[in-house]
């Protein structure tokens, strides 16, 4: 018998089959391959920054964290408008059976308290059309742009003290008695010295900025030199400030001979800021010396030799003084500049068109407020102007809530206090909306490297 005729499936015949099946699909496979392989060490293209700006929308940055912390505010500030309305509460009592009651009861009492802020800070739509239709004039249409301003100016003089000592490493809470004592020369200057107009308004400035540099030298040679405590000796001092206006009105030649009370003689008008808009507006060109207090204190950080040793000194003094930086020198100049901006601020409140004459609350709170704007402004200069417009903002807005509306104004206060909590807490903010990781924020730095 013949041998079967092999089959193609035999063994004989396979491992030339598996071969030539490998070499046909490595040569499927390079054929697949690009004929150019990308080069591992060529840089990665650049996102475009539209993709950029999309990536860090949500990104706990300093922007995002910040108006997401005026969300809040306002969220939190409407719960207590509703809360602290026993009109609006009771609707809430029988919500299971008509809530449509409830949500507009809420809804009309939050969205006409917040117009009324909008109005009285920014732009009012009714003053706008009468001036269109002739029925009021143009004053009554920047009328709350020159409230807010008011507002602001002696604010962002504070924040900008407060600030400047944050960033050479010295927590300033004593703007305020710095701010006082400043008022007092300034005061002093506009009504017992017979100057010319110009020479006197000069005069008075330069008493009010003099007045807050002594009041800041003392806690700084303290510091410097005995080691004392700046936080300490400010608070003291803004007591001793404060007891010091109260007693400086009462006495002869400084209290207004026609009034019983405890107020003190009108500035001359010789020594007033003049206003920028008529006499019908009360925004002064203290605005204007804000601002250029606000560029003079970023030029004086970023790009002056004094500048870098206060940040150096900020930043580490132990550091700082091994490089040849004379810490004690710097702690006093510190406290000098901020007492300095501080007692401008003061200044503002009787030269301007807040005040002209003293009484023991012709300071109110700008040197408290001052810190607040300070911490809101990410203690930098041009952040600090921008946190002192919000704050104008607010307690302009907050006059007219509160005779439009009938909401106390101090809800303004919460609401500025909610402001720089949710601030001061990024990690919070973060938690709430889920934000992401922004790449460049560095929210958590310490305040004395400007955050």
């Amino acid at each position: 018998m013949s041998d079967p005729i092999p089959q193609s499936g035999s063994p004989d015949k396979e491992p030339a089959s598996e071969a030539q099946a490998a070499q046909n699909a490595f040569s499927n496979t390079e054929r697949a391959e690009p004929a150019t392989k990308p080069d591992p060490s060529a840089p990665e293209p650049k996102p475009s920054l539209g993709r950029l700006f999309l990536d860090n929308l949500w990104a706990a940055n300093t922007f995002t964290v910040t108006l997401l912390s005026l969300v809040l505010a306002i969220v939190v500030g409407a719960v207590l408008m509703i809360i602290s309305d026993p009109a609006v509460l009771s609707t809430y009592s029988y919500i299971t059976a008509r809530p449509a009651d409830a949500f507009s009861a809420s809804w009309t009492l939050v969205s006409e308290a917040y117009a009324n802020l909008f109005k009285g800070s920014i732009f009012d739509p009714e003053a706008f059309s009468g001036w269109l239709n002739g029925s009021n004039g143009w004053q009554a249409v920047l009328a709350p742009i020159s409230e807010t301003l008011t507002y602001t100016a002696p604010l962002v003089f504070t924040g900008l003290a407060v600030a400047l000592a944050f960033r050479g490493g010295l927590f300033n809470i004593g703007a305020q008695g710095q701010a006082t004592v400043g008022v007092v020369l300034a005061a002093l200057a506009g009504f017992l010295l017979p100057l010319p107009p110009g020479l006197h308004l000069l005069v008075a400035v330069l008493a009010g900025a003099l007045g807050g540099a002594i009041w800041g030298f003392i806690p700084g040679i303290l510091k410097a030199r005995a080691g004392a405590h700046e936080v300490i000796n400010t608070i003291m001092l803004n007591y001793v400030a404060t007891y010091f206006l109260t007693w400086l009105i009462v006495q002869n030649g400084v209290q207004d001979p026609t009034r019983p009370d405890a107020i003190s003689r009108a500035v001359d008008t010789s020594a007033q800021l003049p206003r920028l808009l008529g006499d019908n507006l009360r925004v002064h060109a203290g605005i204007l010396l804000a601002v250029l207090a606000t560029w003079a204190v970023a030029w004086l950080l970023n790009r002056s030799t004094l500048g870098f040793e206060l940040r150096a000194v900020g930043a580490n003094p132990d550091a700082a003084r091994t490089a040849g930086i004379s810490v004690t020198r710097t702690y006093i100049l510190i406290m000098v500049f901020s007492g300095i901006l501080a007692g401008l601020g003061g200044s503002n409140m009787v030269l301007g068109s807040t005040a002209s004459a003293l009484t023991p609350l012709v300071v109110a709170q700008i040197g408290f407020d001052g810190i607040l704007v300070a911490l809101l402004g990410r203690v930098k200069p041009w952040g600090v102007l921008l946190a002192g417009l919000l704050f104008g903002a607010l307690q302009a807005g907050g006059n007219r809530m509160q005779s439009y509306s009938g909401i106390s104004l101090e809800l303004v206060t919460v609401l500025q206090a909610l402001i720089v909590i949710f601030i001061a807490a990024p990690a919070l903010v973060k938690a709430i909306f889920q934000l992401r990781a922004a790449r460049a924020a560095r929210l958590q730095t310490s305040l004395a490297k400007g955050w």
